[in-house]
């Protein structure tokens, strides 16, 4: 898995950034505790994976 931007992501799902956002309200704690900042446009390798798992994104 590699580092993402957060609209990289979003294109992979079909969905705008907004709403990637609106998915990951209520992961926001989780997220924090495996470093993520908020405001982040480029998310981490880690994170990317857990997103697309937990979502069922298909990362190319």
């Amino acid at each position: 898995m590699k580092a993402m931007l957060k609209q990289e992501l979003a294109d992979c799902a079909g969905v705008s950034v907004r709403t990637l956002n609106n998915w990951c309200r209520p992961l926001r704690e989780e997220l924090a505790r495996m470093g993520l900042q908020p405001g982040t446009k480029q998310l981490p390798p880690n994170i990317v994976k857990f997103l697309s798992e937990k979502f069922c994104i298909d990362v190319q």
